[in-house]
């Protein structure tokens, strides 16, 4: 991005509107504000909610690039020909990982019986292989991506694989769950991962939290508490600490923080102690209920129980002041952070300008921006659509254009509640033709679709003739 044009320094150079900050700036964010004052938070942490990796890939890159161009078509008498070509053409020793590629190659273009008639070509025109574990995981993953009403598909992969010999895991257990969940078919992974618990093996803590999370997604609290105490008490998988914060999140989300309290409690009496993800989950909580009081009483008791606050932390504990208009405490916080290490990064920057812009103050936002890149810290898009929306709402409509020109010179998104202030700004003032020129930028830059572009367009032009008509001024 450019830095800030003179006409924008011209506007905040008036020593009153602030004072010498000791703001310097920091590693990358991990909670992003929009104009709107809604909080974006990163992934959950990957040793927290990440499942490890369960085995490498038997098949080199390369390999399956090869084999992808050996089959020209789904057909399987086509798919054995070259097969057979292949085997006889080989001069040297085949190994498992040539035939891992050939069999996820045809696999990846076929139907599941089609897979499964060509492995067994396989191992009748080629006595030497054998399959191994990966390449019936290739076959049970295409399974459960296969549209089904049930599981027929998935049984005759998983049948294949205890007949020859290999029996499922807790490898083929996470496969499964995960491949079926990414065709969407919840219910069934729920149902297969409670039929491999009882036959075969249960799955691991990894596996149950991702389903755990996925039924928070989609599903009731109710079922999901009983999910767990199904797991629990027929074959002795216990929630763990990622387990609990993945339910706290989850009510916190829908701004049920009576319910996270609750299961901190049970977290507790379960043996665990809250870390510092759990006591930022509970913080943004009521952060979004613009809850200042309480989230500092959270960040109180995490002091109390030797928990040391990071600086997801300290940037949640800002925006949520910040949005619940205590900037003076906000900014307390700030040296607060600095003295226990932490470095304001662009999301801490942002939390403050969308407080001031709030409070009306977007010239302070301006110079907090200038003081921002003076200290080397780049403000990212949601800074600069923060920016332009409290530039309209605060009728600077001057200022938000030439803030607009920078963010599309470098090519940044506008966000929805930015755009529809910006267009509205516009076209109050008459500048219709601009408006439009907005409406083409968002497009273009695929800010936003086609119709939510144009419906608010739309809907700004009928106000504004009605108005006139009306004989209002604007």
């Amino acid at each position: 991005m450019g830095k800030i044009p003179p006409s924008f320094r011209s506007a905040i150079s008036n020593p009153f509107l602030r004072k010498p900050s000791s703001l310097v700036p920091a590693e990358t964010s991990q909670l992003t504000v929009t104009p709107s004052g809604k909080p974006h938070y990163p992934p959950k942490k990957p040793s927290q909610l990440r499942g490890k990796v369960k085995e490498a890939k038997d098949s080199d890159p390369s390999t399956t690039q090869k084999a992808l161009k050996l089959f020209k078509s789904p057909s399987l008498s086509d798919a054995k020909d070259v097969f057979d070509s292949f085997i006889k053409s080989s001069k040297t020793f085949i190994d498992h990982r040539s035939y891992n590629s050939l069999f996820d190659a045809y696999a990846s273009i076929s139907t599941v019986n089609d897979s499964v008639a060509f492995l067994r070509h396989m191992m009748k025109s080629s006595p030497t292989f054998s399959p191994d574990r990966s390449i019936y995981h290739i076959l049970l993953s295409q399974s459960c991506k296969t549209p089904d009403s049930g599981l027929a598909s998935v049984h005759q992969a998983l049948n294949l694989m205890v007949s020859n010999g290999v029996n499922p895991d807790k490898v083929t257990a996470d496969i499964a769950v995960r491949s079926l969940c990414s065709a969407g078919r919840l219910e069934h992974a729920i149902e297969l991962v409670k039929e491999l618990s009882l036959k075969h093996s249960v799955p691991d803590t990894f596996t149950f939290n991702f389903l755990v999370k996925h039924l928070c997604k989609s599903s009731s609290l109710s079922t999901v508490y009983n999910f767990i105490d199904d797991m629990r008490n027929s074959f002795n998988i216990k929630p763990d600490l990622v387990t609990y914060t993945i339910l706290i999140d989850n009510v916190c989300n829908t701004k049920n923080l009576r319910e996270a309290l609750r299961l901190v409690s049970v977290l507790r009496e379960e043996g665990f102690k809250p870390d510092c993800f759990v006591y930022n989950t509970i913080m943004k909580g009521y952060c979004m209920l613009s809850k200042g009081s309480e989230a500092i009483e959270v960040y109180n008791k995490m002091k109390e129980e030797g928990v040391e606050p990071d600086l997801v932390t300290y940037n949640t504990l800002i925006f949520g002041l910040s949005k619940a208009g205590r900037l003076k405490e906000a900014k307390k916080f700030l040296g607060i952070m600095a003295d226990m290490g932490h470095l304001p990064d662009e999301v801490t920057y942002t939390s403050l300008m969308n407080g001031m812009c709030r409070e009306g103050n977007a010239l302070g936002a301006l110079a907090l921006l200038e003081e921002m890149e003076a200290k080397g810290c780049s403000p990212n898009s949601c800074t600069y659509n923060t920016l332009l929306h409290g530039l309209c709402k605060s009728r600077m409509l001057d200022k938000a254009i030439e803030l607009y020109g920078l963010m599309k010179s470098g090519g940044l998104k506008l966000e929805a509640a930015s755009y529809a202030t910006f267009v509205r700004t516009l076209c109050r003032e008459g500048r219709i033709a601009e408006a439009y020129e907005v409406f083409d930028y968002a497009i273009e830059s695929k800010s936003l679709t086609d119709v939510a572009a144009y419906s608010t367009l739309e809907s700004t032009l009928k106000w504004l003739k009605k108005v006139k008509e009306q004989g209002y001024t604007i």
